[in-house]
């Protein structure tokens, strides 16, 4: 088993669509073409949602010249299902696309299924989180339309840092000042456009933090208590687990 990590993303928006088929691209590094797709954030949207999002990875896997693999967790129980273990063995890419980022979360948490795409990363897979799949595996997922009513417990792949996906949009609606509370003094507050990625790939020494730099159509932002900075780079930590 290679001893790196695979690359890391972090995306707005814009899983499985052309724009971003360079960055779903690099992310396979030089790994099988096996792309292993969960589109486990819509299962409660219901089959026509799910349908959409596995018809979207098959045409992301053929741009990509790979093999699409649906790894098809509808519940938490689904999650302790040896099939779908057994299906994330050997990915070059595991894709986790958007939703219900709470119920991405509670859904994988402390699974068989998770424990077995965590060991797929650790191996050299490339993992990737898109808007509810981003947010999902930041340390604490809230609920950023209704802050005061608490969140759960995210996936803690980067796990100081909370996502606002789709941040060109919401913030069209939402003003900066507005943006403030949710700035806590553990977490990183990143904002990340539509059809847009923070990427990274470890380091040479496991000891430092990653670098991720954005990639895509827009930009990508860090949000603070004295505002919103737009980033060519940020560092930050990410557990990878032994």
């Amino acid at each position: 088993m290679n001893a790196t990590p695979g690359r890391l993303a972090l995306v707005g928006s814009g899983e499985y669509l052309p724009v971003l088929t360079d960055v779903e691209d690099w992310l396979f590094a030089d790994n099988d073409r096996r792309y292993v797709q969960l589109a486990t954030a819509a299962a409660p949207e219901g089959q026509r949602s799910l349908d959409h999002w596995h018809a979207l990875g098959a045409q992301a896997a053929a741009r990509l010249d790979a093999q699409q693999f649906v790894v098809d967790v509808r519940t938490r129980e689904d999650a302790f299902d040896s099939r779908w273990v057994d299906a994330v063995a050997g990915a070059g890419l595991v894709y986790l696309s958007g939703g219900n980022p709470t119920f991405l979360a509670d859904t994988l948490r402390d699974t068989p299924v998770w424990a077995a795409i965590v060991d797929a990363w650790r191996g050299g897979a490339g993992l990737a989180g898109c808007s509810a799949g981003a947010m999902a595996m930041g340390g604490y997922v809230p609920n950023y339309r209704h802050p005061r009513s608490g969140g759960t417990h995210g996936l803690q792949i980067v796990p100081n840092v909370r996502v606002l996906p789709h941040f060109d949009r919401y913030t069209r609606w939402m003003p900066d000042f507005a943006l403030r509370p949710l700035v806590t003094d553990d977490a990183v507050v990143l904002g990340i456009d539509e059809d847009t990625a923070l990427v990274a790939q470890s380091p040479d020494d496991p000891a430092t933090p990653w670098e991720f730099t954005p990639r895509g159509r827009q930009h990508a932002c860090e949000v603070t208590r004295g505002g919103t900075m737009r980033i060519d780079r940020i560092e930050l930590h990410v557990d990878v687990p032994r």
